[in-house]
């Protein structure tokens, strides 16, 4: 019998026409992006999976409180109303907005890291990590072992390994360790989850050392679904009070609200500790503006605020979750591979698998987003060895043993029938997989690669039939 998955949670109001291209159009502009499918323009795009940062569809009542914006330079009523969700939704003593999750990153390294720290954490975090290493830091990857596994199906595979975080502890001793930064859930492994049990261990064994924890609270609410769904303390309480509890094992977060705070722009930095909120007030007027806006208008503030209290219905992330498991159903009825269990953002695909004919040096994730992108219009992103950069004393690539095409599903954006389309075009170019060949990086950057790089595709080898699909992507 077949699986039933929740309807929409809402109804639509206005609509958005989108992009209908033909093969040979999708080529041209592939081509034109240099096989990076963050250089392509939106407007190119049938459906877009590239990110679900800053591409949710805000409510009504977004749109409605939008409207009371108040942009007052300073003490705008707005961020008095966010800070107030915050600490009731969070619990968190201090907030300072700014632009997106990337600005908090940047403050919280500049604050508490200085060079030869070690800053643990449950996988690494493109931006994340960029920000600890520029400061000095070296990041060490305490997640459980499975978590680097695409195939093993565990309820929580973000969790930290308790035995790794004390080795790491014990070899370079907890002064030289300024906070364990805890994703959660952990965007890298496939969007999977951290239970509570593992939230209050950590805790427990980082406080009486002095130890501070700090949550990548990106896609919490995701997190706290996952716990009411799988963990059987918690299958009685709200999305709400899971939510509310899981914070209070931390000291603190950083936040992108472009994900599970419902907006297109906006993030925010958070602590109990009095002395470093005093820090962060005074840096952040140099890099996001002033503590009480922090790079913001008031109307986004306010969106925010309203956004944190819809995220947390069950009906909404219900649905969400449901969207993804949706599409990974039919990508694994079709054998195609995909990351286990399905996360709460996105369905990745194991690109290692998938295109196992191709080295990793080769980029198989970075072919495959491209190839997707000219087979159907879907518009994906690499997570594998470009994304992963480079050592930065060997400048050898860092290569994960994942290495995977992000599907991010947008929240309140696309229908069951846009991922049906999605489903089908992934089934079509794994039916003809062995006739893709690697591709050459042709431009790298120094920070954050995989956002600019351009690509080419290798030459087909003389002894292979040159394949339609190879040849459309290999000549102009």
């Amino acid at each position: 019998m077949p699986k039933s998955y929740p309807a929409e949670p809402y109804k639509i109001k206005v609509v958005e026409p989108i992009a209908m291209t033909t093969r040979e159009q999708r080529l041209q502009s592939i081509q034109a992006a240099g096989y990076n499918t963050f250089l392509l323009n939106s407007a190119e795009c049938y459906i877009d999976l590239l990110t679900d940062s800053g591409t949710t569809a805000m409510s009504d009542n977004q749109w409605a409180g939008m409207m009371l914006g108040d942009e007052a330079y300073a003490g705008s009523k707005n961020f008095i109303h966010l800070q107030e969700v915050v600490r009731e939704y969070y619990g968190f003593k201090h907030i300072i907005p700014t632009h997106q999750g990337r600005g908090a990153e940047n403050l919280l390294s500049r604050l508490c890291i200085k060079p030869g720290d070690y800053v643990p954490g449950n996988m690494y975090f493109t931006t994340t990590r960029a920000h600890q290493e520029l400061n000095g830091a070296t990041f060490v990857d305490i997640i459980i072992d499975e978590a680097h596994d695409s195939q093993i199906d565990l309820p929580f595979k973000g969790n930290v390994d308790i035995a790794k975080l004390q080795k790491l502890i014990d070899e370079v001793g907890p002064e030289r360790m300024p906070y364990v930064c805890v994703a959660v859930t952990v965007n890298l492994a496939g969007g999977q989850p951290v239970s509570m049990a593992n939230l209050r261990a950590v805790k427990e064994l980082c406080a009486p050392l002095g130890i501070q924890v700090m949550f990548d609270a990106t896609r919490c609410v995701e997190n706290a679904f996952f716990i009411k769904e799988r963990e059987a303390t918690h299958h009685h309480k709200t999305i709400r009070d899971i939510l509310k509890e899981m914070m209070s094992y931390a000291d603190g977060c950083t936040m992108s609200g472009k994900k599970d705070c419902l907006v297109n722009i906006g993030g925010f930095l958070c602590m109990n500790d009095d002395e470093l909120y005093q820090r962060a007030s005074e840096l952040v007027v140099l890099f996001e503006g002033m503590p009480s806006y922090g790079g913001l208008a008031g109307r986004d503030m306010e969106a925010m605020a309203r956004g944190i209290e819809e995220s947390v219905d069950y009906h909404y992330i219900e649905h969400r979750i449901s969207q993804c498991r949706y599409l990974a159903d039919q990508l694994e009825a079709a054998g195609i591979p995909i990351v286990r269990p399905v996360g709460g953002h996105a369905v990745f695909l194991d690109a290692k698998q998938f295109l196992d004919h191709i080295p990793q040096d080769e980029f198989p994730a970075q072919t495959l987003a491209a190839h997707l992108f000219v087979e159907s219009g879907v518009r994906s992103m690499e997570r594998g060895i470009v994304s992963a950069g480079r050592n930065k004393q060997t400048g050898e690539h860092h290569r994960p043993k994942l290495e995977l095409v992000r599907l991010t599903i947008p929240r309140r954006v696309y229908t069951y029938a846009h991922l049906d389309v999605v489903a089908q075009a992934c089934k079509d170019l794994y039916a003809r997989r062995r006739s893709i060949q690697g591709m050459k990086m042709v431009y790298e950057p120094k920070f954050l690669r995989f956002f600019t790089a351009r690509f080419e595709p290798l030459p087909v080898p003389v002894a292979q039939p040159q394949a339609a699909q190879v040849a459309e992507l290999a000549t102009a």
